[in-house]
């Protein structure tokens, strides 16, 4: 070849390679994942989302790329989180619980939404059915808000010397604190008992409402569903084992972190089902066309050392209804 021609045969490889590369670049998916908790609580249910996209044939920094939007428990910090997302024109926006959900549907009405969420969808106004989602999101639902009196069953057969008020901790600015205080105080009200709200948005707010239940004497304590108090779990679960509450909690990771009992889905499963959604919808499929995804096994798990500190004898027959006993 000629000193010449190898000469231009090189340029022209050099100016072009670049170029290549860049559009290799801008044809990888990007997906936003916008979420009103930390980073540091929510990195087992991220590895179940990466668990489910690995599934649907995608791997982070490999074929796709995440973008993460941490709200660090400030719900006003939420839509502006979403519209940086939809101003990077990520292919899917995957939003975790209620308040995320709501900003990313004021954000956009054309990018998929894939949501994770303890509320019902249709009376929270994200879909029109769960059959048929229609517009642009679709995703999972948990349904633990709609878990008040099962819950409640389970505190009453594990404390039969009950009280005759329970109290329940729960965040007021979430968009579905109405829906799931209405669902408990129906849940209290078949099994005569009074129900007490105390709510919390806040670190501060958490320890407040932990004082008052102890000038109160509150012996039973449920925990709401919200994404904040998941967030915070090790400090009310600390909590509540120092001032001797009998607390039942709405996720297995409570437990796992030092909590008494809880009854509940899998929350890694949501998220693993919501990556599988994703990779679906990054491979052509409609939100509308993908129906709104329901829990069909929910699991009680006890802590039998927490239970032996708060000076509570767990029946066998309890530990073999339990899915799990953690000793």
């Amino acid at each position: 070849m000629r000193r010449r021609e190898f000469i231009r045969l090189f340029s022209s490889t050099v100016v072009s390679w670049p170029l290549t590369a860049r559009a290799q670049q801008a044809a990888m998916p990007v997906i936003g994942f916008l979420n009103s908790g930390q980073a540091e609580a929510f990195k087992s249910l991220v590895a179940a989302f990466r668990q489910g996209l690995s599934e649907s044939g995608y791997v982070e920094g490999q074929n796709l790329t995440i973008e993460y939007r941490w709200a660090d428990g400030d719900y006003e910090k939420l839509p502006r989180l979403a519209a940086d997302l939809v101003g990077r024109r990520v292919s899917v926006i995957v939003a975790n619980g209620p308040p995320a959900v709501v900003a990313a549907k004021l954000a956009t009405a054309t990018i998929p939404i894939v949501f994770t969420s303890g509320g019902n969808p249709v009376e929270l106004g994200f879909v029109s059915s769960l059959n048929q989602p229609s517009g642009n999101v679709t995703g999972v639902s948990s349904l633990n808000n709609e878990l008040g009196a099962k819950r409640f069953e389970l505190l009453r057969e594990l404390v039969p010397a009950a009280a005759a008020s329970v109290d329940f901790l729960a965040n007021p600015t979430r968009p579905s604190f109405r829906s799931e205080v209405k669902n408990a105080q129906q849940a209290a009200q078949a099994l005569g008992v009074k129900l007490i709200i105390l709510n919390a948005s806040t670190e501060a707010e958490i320890d407040t409402a932990f004082a008052e239940f102890s000038r109160q004497r509150i012996a039973e304590l449920l925990v709401g569903t919200d994404p904040f108090f998941f967030t915070h779990r090790d400090q009310i679960v600390a909590l509540a084992n120092h001032l001797q509450i009998v607390t039942m909690y709405p996720f297995r990771e409570y437990v796992v972190a030092g909590g008494l009992i809880s009854y509940a889905p899998s929350v890694a499963e949501v998220f693993r089902q919501a990556g599988i959604y994703v990779g679906k919808i990054v491979k052509g499929a409609k939100p509308a066309d993908l129906p709104v995804l329901q829990p069909t096994k929910f699991s009680l798990v006890i802590n039998l050392k927490t239970a032996k500190t708060l000076g509570l004898t767990v029946s066998n027959q309890m530990q073999l209804l339990a899915d799990e006993v953690i000793e």
